[in-house]
């Protein structure tokens, strides 16, 4: 919001030689954010005076051109000319080359004379052309940066100006003046205007405030004026969108007068540009007042207005010229005839008012500011007026801003105004907040005194009554972000200044810290980081073939998944029920751009619908739901696993002399896997197994020891690999965290390290070809009893001296004793009663 100073100073006492930037440092005491400063003299500096054409001779020139060879008069008749300096004329008339063609002999426009900077360091000096001396310049619009137009030079007259030859340029059109821009938080929507910074000026300074409201007498109306109906039949979390309507009329408007130039240059100011006389008027009150309005030609009018929610299919022509198609929650403004407005955003084209309009209607309205914000990010259409509505307009100041249009037009447009008005309202119930005593100290950690909350809250304008436990506050109108006591002491707090609240670190509370969750998650990160693989972060957002693909083992079956309402591609439109999808884009950019090996992971979440996806009923804003309620949302919540995954691609190392690297394969990514479970002291069984994403014959499952399937590693399918662009070969795991986390211990104890010496034997087994091998490990383990410190197998074996339909697996066995040094027939006692459990479960011959 860019505040004029000029303006300001008509309600709030802004000392005379006060810049913009004083301004600002008295307004961010009171928590309204600095923006810039707009100051059309550092661009623009003089002698820019006003001239009169005293004659002018057309010339054509050999290119074709036709300039004007003119004497401009820029001192009144029979007075000595003041300014000096090279090239002015101390006759008081200058020679002056021009090359528009808009003006003629007797036109009072604005002469730019030598010495004079224009904006982009455009600088006036005498210069020889087209055989004259050119002794300034006759300057247009867009040359003093008042606009863009450059169809020809400023006549006077074409803006209702007749002033003195010689005149201040600077004081004529305001360029004097200058702008404090403030930044405006969505919750202090009432600075979005003249009157809301002028009130805060003064809390800030000390100084009294003028509220223009004061200013202006509302007319008793005599009757009704344009018929108006409030018909929301569909009102958003049960608040109907318009609560207040006022219509005014205004008959006999000449809306081709020109606008003053005082207003011109407060709105040009203050961002806005100049359109016509009664755009103007409705921005000027807006800006000054805060209250949004929009004016209607009464000739275009068609019955009477209604404000109601769109119908299925409905369309509008906005004032941009843009055909839009709307929705049942827009909220508009129609006819007889259909829409004529986005209540609160934008009119619609059909009833604009134009240059020959000469009855007009006035909308100041109150409407729901969320439906305000819907519709306006719903159509992508800022305004200024969505802006201010979006953030709450004081709802008793319609019928103000409604007059203080009306005496505008009748002033500056030579309007009638009916006597007559039309005020529509459901006045909404007070806002009364009971402040405890204390509580603002003991919130804020400030001894505050009685009298310094009462003259804070009545500095913002509520209405506030003592009583033995403390103050009753009824919030003022224009501050609907006044709802709970904290909201008034935030008030309190910043009118008594936030330069006296202490600055007191806070004292952790003890027992405080990660979660048992957090620390066991991060313990996996950190582990796998260590082993050398590379996080990523990757979207959760997939198509269906992905989530069928990755999200159940089995091929074939339709997996249940979360639909996005409002995704980022139509094509991935669901919520990931695995990492891995996520994972191999990744693998398949890094790998594209030239990294051909890689270790990547991932821990993150996956999303798992119940039987119920989300709520019927969504709970009203600025009140916590009943229990059944908040049950009824927990229950559409899909489920939320933590899943870790990764993908290794290429070889485990680079590349050196002397040093062939080894590829990535099978076993690496059942490693790491297995290595989440170390990490959590959890034992993750391995067997072989079977998923659609993996290779048929290089896939193992994982799972506790409570039997339940955790996770998948393995070496990916080929046909999977071809499709992402990948090389033939590459393996991953994926992990189901939180069910390893929630098997983990509290403590995970570490059983001492013996010093007595290790006995290793080995033993290969032939058994059937169809036993998995860590069935037979698992009955070696149980066999050998307490002194086997460790089995694994080292070699599979089939082909020659093994019969068909056989294989041999080859297993070391590592023997200790925690008390004492092994002997040689202890060490193959155990062995053998390994081998004899192994021979009765599984058929095992030792070779």
């Amino acid at each position: 919001m860019r505040i004029p100073l000029s303006w300001l100073r008509e309600y709030a006492q802004v000392p005379a030689d006060a810049t913009a930037e004083d301004v600002m440092a008295d307004l961010v005491k009171v928590g309204l954010e600095e923006e810039d400063v707009h100051r059309p003299s550092d661009e623009l500096t003089g002698p820019i005076v006003v001239g009169q054409v005293l004659s002018l001779e057309k010339e054509p020139q050999k290119n074709g051109k036709t300039i004007n060879w003119c004497q401009v008069r820029v001192v009144p008749e029979g007075q000595p000319q003041t300014l000096t300096g090279d090239g002015i004329d101390p006759s008081g008339v200058q020679g002056i080359v021009c090359g528009a063609h808009n003006f003629e002999v007797g036109d009072k426009v604005v002469v730019t004379l030598p010495g004079a900077v224009l904006p982009g360091d455009f600088r006036i000096s005498p210069r020889k052309t087209y055989g004259h001396v050119s002794a300034g310049m006759i300057a247009s619009v867009r040359e003093l940066g008042l606009g863009e137009d450059h169809e020809g030079i400023m006549v006077l007259s074409d803006f209702g100006l007749d002033a003195e030859l010689g005149a201040d340029v600077f004081e004529l059109f305001g360029l004097s003046d200058e702008a404090a821009e403030i930044n405006v938080t969505p919750d202090r929507g009432y600075c979005f205007s003249i009157r809301g910074v002028a009130r805060e000026y003064a809390l800030s300074t000390g100084t009294e405030f003028v509220d223009p409201v004061s200013r202006i007498t509302v007319a008793d109306p005599a009757g009704q004026d344009y018929p108006v109906r409030l018909q929301d039949q569909a009102p958003i979390d049960g608040v109907p969108g318009c609560d207040r309507f006022v219509a005014r009329t205004v008959r006999g408007v000449d809306a081709t007068r020109p606008t003053p130039q005082w207003m011109a240059s407060r709105l040009r100011l203050a961002g806005m540009r100049s359109i016509s006389l009664v755009v103007d008027i409705s921005n000027y009150v807006m800006l000054e007042l805060g209250q949004p309005l929009h004016f209607y030609d009464a000739a275009k009018l068609r019955g009477p207005i209604v404000v109601r929610r769109a119908d299925p299919g409905e369309k509008l022509t906005t004032l941009d010229e843009k055909v839009r198609e709307l929705s049942t929650e827009d909220l508009l403004i129609t006819d007889d005839r259909g829409p004529i407005g986005l209540a609160g955003v934008m009119g619609g084209a059909e009833t604009e008012v134009g240059s020959d309009t000469s009855d007009v209607v006035i909308e100041s309205a109150h409407f729901d500011a969320v439906s305000m914000g819907r519709t306006r990010r719903r159509h992508r259409l800022p305004s200024e007026a969505s802006k201010r509505n979006e953030r709450g307009v004081d709802f008793a100041l319609a019928d103000v801003a409604a007059q203080r249009a009306v005496d505008l037009l009748v002033e500056l447009a030579g309007g009638t105004a009916e006597p007559t008005a039309t005020d529509v309202r459901e006045d909404p119930a007070a806002v009364v907040i009971d402040l405890p005593e204390g509580f603002a100290s003991q919130l804020i950690g400030v001894d505050y005194t009685r009298e310094q909350e009462l003259a804070a809250l009545a500095g913002v304008g509520a209405d506030v009554e003592e009583y033995d436990g403390g103050l009753r506050v009824t919030a003022p109108t224009w501050r609907p972000d006044l709802a709970i006591k904290e909201d008034l002491v935030e008030e309190i707090a910043r009118l008594v200044g936030y330069d006296q609240i202490p600055a007191t670190l806070p004292v952790a509370p003890p027992g405080r810290g990660l979660t048992r969750a957090q620390q066991l998650r991060r313990r996996v990160l950190q582990g796998l980081a260590d082993a050398g693989l590379t996080e990523v972060f990757c979207y959760p957002f997939v198509s269906t073939a992905q989530n069928n693909r990755f999200g159940t083992p089995a091929e074939g079956e339709e997996v249940a998944a979360v639909k996005l309402a409002n995704p980022i591609s139509s094509e991935f439109g669901y919520l990931r029920r695995s990492l891995l999808p996520g994972l191999l884009d990744a693998a398949r950019r890094n790998h594209g751009r030239g990294f051909r090996d890689l270790a990547l992971y991932e821990a993150g979440l996956v999303f798992e619908p119940g039987e119920q996806v989300g709520s019927a009923v969504l709970p009203p804003l600025g009140a916590k739901p009943a229990d059944e309620v908040l049950e009824e949302l927990y229950a559409g919540i899909p489920g939320q696993p933590w899943h870790v995954g990764g993908v290794l691609l290429g070889h485990e190392a680079p590349a050196a002399a002397g040093y062939a690297p080894r590829a990535w394969e099978w076993s690496d990514a059942l490693d790491v896997a297995r290595s989440v479970g170390d990490l959590l002291g959890v034992d993750l069984e391995v067997a072989q197994g079977a998923h659609q994403a993996f290779h048929p014959g290089r896939t193992a499952v994982l799972s506790l020891r409570s039997g339940e399937v955790v996770g998948y590693a393995g070496e990916l399918h080929p046909k999977l690999l071809a499709e992402q662009d990948l090389p033939e070969r590459a393996a991953a795991f994926e992990l189901n965290l939180e069910e390893i986390m929630a098997a983990a211990a509290d403590v995970v104890v570490s059983k001492p390290i013996s010093t007595f010496p290790v006995s290793t034997q080995d033993v290969a087994l032939v058994v059937d070809g169809g036993t998995v091998a860590s069935d037979v490990l698992e009955t070696l383990r149980e066999g050998a009893g307490e002194l086997l410190e460790e089995v694994a197998l080292f070699d599979v074996y089939s082909g020659a001296g093994i019969e068909d339909g056989k294989k041999s697996l080859a297993f070391g066995l590592r023997f200790r004793a925690a008390d004492r040094t092994l002997t040689a027939d202890e060490a193959s006692e155990s062995r053998a009663a390994a081998v004899a459990l192994a021979a009765e479960r599984h058929g095992a011959v030792q070779r």
